[in-house]
């Protein structure tokens, strides 16, 4: 497909902060009442093949593996309760690892400042597919995997998000529209952590059983050469 062989029909990535209830705990947040979504950068999309992770110095990366949705067409106002209309809105899926810088990230929460940093370097989404939606009957039900150097860290099933797809295009939609070819992060399960320089994470998912062979990513971690090295603001 041209879609992923073209990072300008990529036109760009909104995250949903959709994470599942274990992973809210494991980061000590509080239970959102609502969505809540950030951006992340096209530059930060990394196709398979591309290249490795590449770690920032002074910057702690976790992985978080994710449902990444890519839209079909224009979407604004989306009732929530249309599911139809949502999952018709889809055009293909993708598998994704939302990277984070996590002491960056902890660090502007701590001082209320944007984090726009922590989930915007180059390369901090790796992305595999697309996935033909034919291939998955239900995205609730998906189950996750991501692994680092070969021991499990992340496995479980979709149908535990806190918001489900409906609710999270409609939230979003309410406020930005969103367009064709925009791509959502959709949340992440517990187990996620740091990885380090030499690491290789590798995810997929598995739907009735089955791994989707268009899923699967392996990449390495390496270091990022440049002048850039996190410090406190």
């Amino acid at each position: 497909s041209n879609l992923i062989d073209d990072r300008q029909t990529l036109r760009s990535t909104t995250r949903l902060s959709n994470s599942q209830k274990d992973h809210i705990t494991e980061l000590g947040n509080k239970k959102p009442a609502n969505p809540f979504f950030f951006l992340k950068p096209p530059s930060s999309i990394l196709l398979k093949g591309d290249g490795p992770v590449l770690r920032p110095r002074g910057v702690n990366v976790h992985y978080e593996v994710e449902l990444g949705l890519v839209m079909g067409r224009k979407v604004r106002d989306l009732d929530p309760n249309d599911t139809q209309g949502a999952l018709d809105s889809i055009e293909s899926y993708l598998l994704t690892i939302d990277m984070t810088g996590r002491n960056v990230q902890e660090e502007a929460k701590k001082k209320g400042l944007p984090w726009s940093i922590a989930k915007g370097f180059d390369t901090f989404l790796p992305i595999a597919g697309p996935i033909a939606k034919s291939k998955i009957a239900d995205p609730h039900n998906i189950e996750l995997f991501l692994s680092v150097n070969g021991e499990m860290k992340q496995n479980d099933n979709t149908n535990l998000m806190l918001f489900q797809i409906p609710r999270q295009l409609a939230d979003i939609s309410r406020v930005m529209t969103l367009e064709k070819g925009d791509i959502i992060l959709t949340g992440t399960p517990k187990g996620v952590g740091a990885v380090k320089t030499g690491d290789v994470i590798r995810a997929g998912m598995r739907v009735d059983g089955k791994e989707i062979e268009e899923a699967n990513i392996e990449v390495e971690v390496k270091d990022r050469e440049g002048p850039y090295e996190f410090a406190e603001t």
